[in-house]
């Protein structure tokens, strides 16, 4: 099941006030060159959402590409790309099946892309769609919440803030037995009047295991070359909230 993305675009960027995207940029691009070699490079970024790492691994130098099925969340991204006086082309389409004009240096997935893709024959569709994508011993960067994260630090909690912009509810529920997250989503906007329009919004995120994960790379043609506990050097453990994966294409 895949969220729909459509009222929740325009206050996605107010949601993720928290995250900092500035050094998630930095954290791929490190990792981009020290794995794939020189500038410049061509990069995928799937799931992108409204641009926020496109545009800023943009300013450092990278052809972008921006894929994502919400067309709202793409509207946005290309106006964030515009007032920023970047030309960067953005694709609607769904990552499991996504196909380019010209082969890429790296395939991109971040903030949780690969958990929404919810079985083993969508991942491994998204896997075989980005090793089809890449150059020949091109790379894949993705990240996923972990098992331990849906589980336990979201799993049966509720969150909440109440933003200028925006109050939202967010509930979750995990099922231990089909590793599903469901993600229930309250929104509330103030309108003008002093009244407030609600909009809800379903998602759902599955908590793959290190074990599903490599071994669905291994058969879509992937080597992994390290698993990162979120954006440091260190290796992940079983209390890691967030797995950066780096693996490499190969051929032959």
């Amino acid at each position: 099941m895949h969220a729909s993305y459509s009222a929740f675009a325009t206050y996605y960027d107010v949601m993720m006030h928290d995250v900092d995207y500035d050094r998630w940029a930095c954290r791929l691009d490190a990792l981009i060159r020290a794995t794939a070699g020189a500038m410049p490079l061509s990069v995928a970024d799937c799931a992108c959402g409204t641009g926020a790492l496109t545009v800023r691994l943009a300013r450092m130098g990278y052809g972008m590409t921006g894929i994502d099925l919400s067309e709202d969340m793409l509207r946005a991204a290309q106006e964030k790309s515009m007032r920023l006086g970047l030309r960067i082309p953005y694709v609607c389409m769904d990552m499991r099946h996504f196909k380019l004009h010209r082969p890429v240096d790296v395939v991109n997935c971040a903030c949780d892309g690969v958990n929404y893709l919810t079985s083993r024959a969508a991942l491994c569709a998204f896997f075989r769609s980005s090793h089809a994508a890449l150059k020949p011993g091109g790379l894949l960067l993705f990240d996923v919440s972990t098992r331990f994260k849906l589980s336990e630090v979201l799993g049966g909690n509720c969150f909440g803030e109440d933003l200028p912009e925006c109050t939202y509810l967010w509930r979750n529920a995990y099922d231990p037995e089909t590793k599903l997250l469901e993600m229930r989503l309250n929104v509330f906007t103030p309108e003008p009047d002093g009244r407030y329009r609600r909009f809800d919004e379903v998602h759902i995120q599955r908590a793959h295991s290190d074990a599903e994960l490599r071994s669905a790379l291994s058969n879509c043609g992937f080597a992994v070359l390290d698993v990162f506990d979120d954006l440091t050097d260190a290796p992940c453990s079983e209390r890691s909230e967030r797995a950066l994966y780096v693996c490499r294409r190969q051929d032959g």
